[in-house]
């Protein structure tokens, strides 16, 4: 599963300044629009050229569940793509990021301390550096647990060693057991 992703996909829909095409027929028209072809939004939503036709004149309302889905996906994908790299600029420069999560955190600590993974729930705001660090790799394609690393780095540094004024023998800290994930940029 791609939590990190799919967080960062859900805090990008909090930036729209609209709200994507609500009816078959405009979402489609908003595909076309964007990929300029009925044939290239049929090969990207994996249906006929035909189906696309029809469901832009709107002789077809209602596609099957899974066409529906892709199509959702496809239209907030495109949506709005200068809103979004707006936002995440800023969270890379100025503002940082804010994570949500209940999670299992495993460590690697010295001898005499606890290195038990338990639940935690924390709320951590985490500098730009760690924004710009998770858009970079997102953007150039890194998967899920190199997302978590980056995350649990960041929570590490803030969070248990207090920017380094504490557990400085702490060492690792991993990611495991995502209950929740959310992010706020």
């Amino acid at each position: 599963m791609a939590e990190i992703e799919d967080a960062i996909e859900r805090a990008d829909l909090e930036a729209f300044t609209r709200q994507p095409p609500k009816t078959l027929q405009a979402r489609i028209n908003f595909l076309i629009k964007q990929l300029k072809t009925t044939k290239a939004v049929a090969a990207e939503l994996g249906v006929s050229q035909r189906s696309v036709e029809r469901y832009r004149k709107g002789e077809r309302k209602h596609p099957p569940k899974a066409i529906a889905d892709r199509i959702e996906a496809a239209v907030r994908q495109r949506w709005q793509p200068q809103v979004r790299k707006r936002r995440q600029k800023r969270a890379a420069t100025t503002g940082g990021i804010t994570v949500e999560t209940r999670a299992r955190f495993g460590y690697t600590a010295p001898v005499g301390t606890t290195d038990d993974g338990r639940f935690r729930r924390l709320t951590v705001h985490l500098p730009p550096a760690y924004a710009q660090r998770l858009f970079n790799a997102r953007n150039a394609g890194a998967d899920d647990r190199q997302l978590r690393q980056i995350i649990a780095e960041g929570l590490k540094d803030i969070y248990f060693q207090d920017s380094g004024t504490r557990a400085t023998g702490l060492t690792d800290v991993t990611l495991n057991d995502i209950d929740y994930l959310d992010l706020d940029y």
